[in-house]
């Protein structure tokens, strides 16, 4: 006798034995190398547009740029 469909299968993933443990950073989401630079780049523009708006009068913008590449890279490499 056949089993009746489960809708809820469908998605389900099946469990792998050898799989990667998930990896853990500072972000609150599950992400892959491509997730942190996307979210590294839109932090960069978000950040130099608020500096360029806020605080370029005061600190010149080489300042941002610096400071974006860093927060950048920390969010690939750790996050």
């Amino acid at each position: 006798m056949q089993e009746p469909f489960d809708p809820g299968q469908i998605d389900a993933e099946p469990e792998v034995a050898g799989r990667k443990s998930e990896r853990t950073g500072f972000l609150p989401i599950t992400t892959n190398w491509f997730d942190r630079v996307f979210v590294g780049i839109y932090l960069f523009v978000a950040l130099e547009l608020f500096w360029m708006r806020f605080l370029e009068q005061s600190i010149p913008l080489t300042v941002c740029h610096v400071l974006a590449i860093v927060l950048g890279v920390l969010i690939v490499w750790r996050g």
